[in-house]
């Protein structure tokens, strides 16, 4: 298979007992495919020593951006996605939940979709450590709201494992509002929106106990969110 031209964008807040080893991670596995990739550490305004940990691995694929002041997750992406160079950007959580091996499953299908989007909801799925009910059923409620609001057929928009062609970057990203956690269904309301192609992709995942969503405080913003994104949508935001 041809040489992947690929830009790995990782948001981080308060990172540094874990950014390091996933950096030496998708480093060591993408050195090892002989891939043209960056990688992309957009640091959220971190209060401890994520930047310093990241900047040591002094590699010069890697490249921390720092947000000038706290945004969220979304915002990091938004800014991380639009500093890519490379012909394909993925974003992925900081503690690789979904292990970064899993682009191998992307990459095949790359030429037949803009977008591929990591899912946990398909029956090819494999979640190796699951969350705690109550987040599993929050999700399944959050998932239904979402399809009967604004995206139809979309089983899981909340992995944070998204691969975008560049232009589809170059198209999309300038128009996202939310800084939040809600940011997933926004970008992909605003892709099915200019007819870009998305396909759910099964992977593997493994829930980190250290996850930084309020259960209850992020979940009611988030839900708001969806009633934002139809109002965004009618006053010709996107």
């Amino acid at each position: 298979m041809a040489k992947l031209s690929l830009s790995v964008v990782i948001p981080a807040y308060n990172e540094e007992k874990r950014i390091g080893k996933t950096l030496r991670r998708i480093t060591s596995y993408l050195d090892k495919r002989k891939d043209d990739y960056e990688i992309i550490v957009v640091d959220d305004c971190s209060k401890d020593n994520t930047v310093k940990v990241a900047r040591f691995l002094k590699n010069k694929r890697l490249k921390v951006l720092k947000n000038k002041c706290n945004l969220g997750k979304g915002g990091a992406v938004k800014n991380g996605m639009l500093a890519a160079k490379k012909k394909y950007v993925l974003f992925s959580d900081a503690d690789l939940s979904t292990p970064i091996e899993e682009i191998e499953k992307f990459e095949k299908l790359k030429d037949k979709y803009d977008i591929l989007i990591g899912s946990r909801a398909l029956k090819e799925s494999d979640i190796k450590i699951k969350q705690p009910f109550y987040r599993v059923l929050m999700g399944k409620t959050f998932n239904l709201i979402v399809n009967l609001l604004v995206i139809w057929g979309v089983k899981d928009t909340q992995c944070g494992f998204k691969w975008f062609r560049k232009d589809a970057v170059k198209k999309i990203f300038p128009k996202q509002t939310f800084n939040g956690f809600s940011f997933d269904v926004e970008l992909l309301f605003i892709a099915k929106k200019y007819g870009y192609s998305i396909k759910e992709v099964p992977v593997t995942w493994l829930n980190s106990p250290d996850s930084k969503v309020s259960a209850v405080r992020d979940s009611i913003r988030m839900f708001m969110d969806l009633i934002k994104i139809r109002i965004n949508d009618l006053r010709g935001k996107y």
